[in-house]
């Protein structure tokens, strides 16, 4: 194709690894400045299982996310899923071009829409998602700039993965594209921390760990969640890689955030709250009380074997 480099993702990262978003790093216990997508530098990685068996069965960094083809840069196709999981995407064709154009459209960073996607024959069948997003030298994504997710994110992601949580065999089973029912809604708004776990109020619920879809939404918007909101694989995963298993926004598997980083050595993803005794963020949505659950992580009892 005449490009200056062996693959499209090489040449995307010869400007974008380091520099203009920095979205891959040389260093996965310094990565850059977190913004929406996550960052490709946890592919690196050696362990991501902070769990209390992590040291003596280890997830290496393929398990981060997404693993983009990049000779240049050491990063080979996933070893293990040959295909996208819940899809037929070729795993050794994955590449930055996978999901953006590098020529450019109108769509959020770019992002394809229906039509041929890589080399195979690959197509999408769902548009490009809506969202709003913050400039790429904005620095650390904060509760006042953000990614804004408005709509589409679980379809477009479906091009790949199809609803490989909603009702699924295939492994860990959760509601996407839906809206937020009334006691979850009522838990994300209420939710402030192990100090505050039902002192919270609408006007300053939202944390970027665990963001809703929401039309209306802007980059600044502290708003918690609404009759309209919904669930998107957004709210649990991002878009690239991060530092926890699946890709994950947090880690699911330790009992305390402050834990995460300790048995992998990996690099310990931000608590919201910066509470010693936060738990996994499943419970921004799914609080009861104080002592469900307690002692354990949550995906102690809510895993399904896959």
């Amino acid at each position: 194709m005449l490009l200056r480099y062996v693959n499209t993702t090489d040449l995307c990262l010869s400007c974008h690894a380091e520099a203009a978003g920095s979205v891959l790093g040389n260093d996965p216990l310094s990565p850059p400045p977190e913004l929406g997508a996550g960052n490709f530098t946890f592919l690196y990685e050696d362990n991501l299982n902070d769990a209390p068996n992590g040291a003596i069965q280890p997830i290496p960094g393929h398990h981060a996310g997404h693993n983009v083809v990049s000779p240049a840069w050491g990063i080979p196709a996933d070893p293990v899923n040959m295909m996208s999981p819940g899809g037929t995407f070729p795993a050794d064709d994955l590449s930055c071009t996978s999901c953006h154009d590098p020529h450019g459209n109108a769509n959020f960073r770019m992002l394809r829409g229906q039509g041929p996607v890589g080399t195979t024959g690959f197509s999408f069948i769902y548009d490009a998602p809506i969202a709003d997003g913050v400039a790429l030298d904005a620095g650390q994504e904060t509760p006042i700039a953000h990614t804004a997710y408005q709509s589409g994110w679980s379809q477009w992601c479906a091009n790949c993965h199809g609803y490989y949580h909603d009702e699924s065999e295939l492994g860990f089973e959760h509601p996407v594209e839906d809206d937020v029912e009334s006691a979850e809604q009522r838990n994300y708004n209420l939710y402030a921390g192990p100090d505050g776990p039902t002192s919270g109020t609408y006007a300053t619920a939202y944390v970027s760990e665990v963001p809703l879809e929401d039309t209306d939404r802007t980059t600044s918007s502290t708003e918690g969640a609404t009759s309209q909101s919904r669930i998107s694989c957004m709210t649990c995963h991002r878009a690239h890689a991060t530092s926890a298993p699946a890709s994950t926004r947090w880690d699911p598997n330790v009992r305390y955030l402050s834990m995460d980083g300790q048995v992998s050595g990996s690099y310990a993803l931000p608590d919201p709250y910066g509470h010693p005794q936060q738990r996994a963020l499943c419970i921004k949505c799914h609080y009861s009380d104080a002592n469900h659950g307690f002692g354990s992580a949550c995906m102690n009892c809510h895993r399904e074997d896959d």
